[in-house]
């Protein structure tokens, strides 16, 4: 697309919008010792709402993400966003652990409109400004990951978990609405294939394009670390000597807003050719991070640091990764971007119930240990894969 029909504003009401959208699926993190309170969930166990969530926006990318490629993302955008907020009500009211996991599973499956998102802006943006709108939008996603964690521990402390899924159903309504007055008008060629031809068509593009399979597995690898951190990181703060409140805990999401700020920057290095560099100098740091995390129960300061650290190289890697994919196969960007994304959230369900289980027997110095493993073998298999094309 020679001219850009994406504006700097209509990028920023994207980042919004998939900020709001995908804090859904996140809101969870730093509530998991209040909903293990209140119902009877072991500390051990509790990491499975987490990833009965990933799991389900695995589905939901698989299943939903491609109708993207197939019908008008406009109607589909803001239809999605108003069945979240259905979801969204059932969790804010569960009476018990069964409605709680159906509604946190509908969470979860609906929360892939950030993807249509992205892959529509994508689409909107002229091709010498794809990176830097791909990095603006996905630094949405960044910051409703990392600030919901914020909002949620602040709204826990003042109303009761159950206010954050209440609050945010309320501000999803709004967004619907504003998202279905303001988006283009859909009008471009579909794609001729049935629905299943359309599914199957995602095996092809995997088959067909090394970059996706290469990408795919580096994506794998630093959301399972990212999530490593910040599904397990509430245990060691909620506790003695720290036992800190829901607010302060979630206020640590602050400090990973740096990441989301360099979203844009990497996006343009991109642009520029210098997306493997980009992407070694990142996974270099994500490993160092760790150093600092191990001291959490030593220093705070250390704790921000590493933050920091790991979340500027998550995110610097992950709109490297996108925007390296989503030129490969015009005309199927919204299945590019769903079966990479099935590879983000195999890897957060894997680093959710992994960190709270090492947690359980062996402590943070274990769950630093296991990101730290995990993230060496991300940047030996980039060290591995960067010449290949």
């Amino acid at each position: 697309m020679p001219v850009s029909l994406m504006s700097r504003k209509m990028a920023f009401l994207f980042a919004i919008a998939c900020g709001l959208a995908v804090a859904n699926i996140y809101y969870a993190q730093p509530l998991l010792d209040a909903i293990s309170n209140e119902f009877g969930i072991t500390h051990s166990s509790v990491g499975i709402v987490v990833t009965i969530t990933q799991a389900c926006y695995a589905i939901g990318l698989l299943l939903l993400v491609p109708l993207g490629d197939l019908l008008n993302r406009r109607w589909l955008i803001a239809g999605q966003m108003l069945v979240s907020v259905v979801a969204l009500i059932v969790v804010g009211t569960a009476p018990n652990n069964i409605v709680l996991f159906i509604g946190i599973a509908a969470i979860g499956l609906l929360a892939v409109v950030t993807q249509t998102l992205v892959a529509f802006a994508a689409t909107l943006a002229a091709p010498s400004e794809r990176g830097r709108t791909v990095g603006v939008v996905t630094s949405g996603i960044v910051i409703g990951i990392l600030l919901a964690r914020t909002f949620a521990g602040i709204l826990t402390d003042l109303a009761g978990w159950r206010s954050v899924y209440l609050v945010s159903a309320l501000l999803t309504l709004i967004m619907a609405c504003v998202l279905f007055r303001v988006l283009p008008h859909d009008e471009r060629s579909k794609e001729s294939l049935s629905y299943l031809q359309l599914l199957r068509s995602l095996l092809t593009l995997f088959a067909q394009e090394r970059i996706l399979r290469i990408r795919a597995a580096l994506c794998l690898m630093i959301f399972t670390a990212f999530s490593i951190l910040w599904t397990s990181l509430v245990l060691p703060l909620s506790t003695p000597p720290l036992s800190l409140s829901h607010t302060a805990i979630g206020a640590f999401g602050l400090a990973g807003v740096t990441g989301a700020l360099a979203a844009a920057r990497a996006g343009r290095l991109a642009d520029r050719g210098l997306g493997q560099r980009t992407t070694g100098v990142a996974l270099i740091l994500l490993l160092i991070s760790w150093l600092p995390i191990s001291y959490t129960q030593h220093s705070l300061l250390a704790l921000i640091i590493g933050i920091v650290l790991l979340d500027l190289a998550v995110q610097a890697v992950h709109v490297t990764n996108q925007s390296m994919i989503l030129p490969l196969v015009p005309e199927a960007r919204s299945r590019l971007t769903a079966g990479y994304m099935i590879f983000y959230s195999i890897g957060s369900a894997t680093g959710s119930i992994a960190s709270t289980s090492v947690y359980a027997y062996t402590g943070w110095n274990g769950v630093c240990l296991l990101g730290a493993i995990v993230s060496a073998s991300a940047l030996l298999f980039w060290a591995l894969t960067r010449r290949l094309k």
